[in-house]
């Protein structure tokens, strides 16, 4: 769990660097407002992922398997755009963690 935790604030912390830094900087496509709505609900649901994980409540699984489908998106768009290679990584190392903690969302009923 410790290294999801960590993975998740890696994450919070590239993208809102990345989208309040280089992205205001380069501007164009980098600041369409449907690209940091993205970035800026990524950084926010790793930020509450690992807020879940650090408190132990019975609800992480739920909140990781979200985070792991808003980082896949980010990176995905991050990489289009390109020149964003640390939030594509970022993201997809946080992805990739939080399946591991999240429950299959079949399996729960929901």
């Amino acid at each position: 769990m410790q290294k999801c935790i960590d993975d998740c604030l890696a994450c919070y912390q590239t993208c809102l660097s990345m989208a309040m830094n280089h992205c205001l900087e380069l501007g164009g496509e980098h600041v369409a407002k449907e690209h940091l709505t993205l970035m800026m609900a990524c950084a926010e649901m790793c930020r509450t992922a690992a807020h879940f994980m650090i408190i132990g409540s019975d609800h992480h699984p739920y909140v990781c398997a979200e985070c792991a489908e808003i980082c896949e998106q980010c990176a995905k768009d991050c990489e289009r755009l390109g020149d964003m290679e640390a939030c594509v990584a970022a993201c997809g190392k946080c992805a990739a963690s939080c399946r591991e903690m999240a429950i299959p969302m079949t399996a729960s009923g929901a």
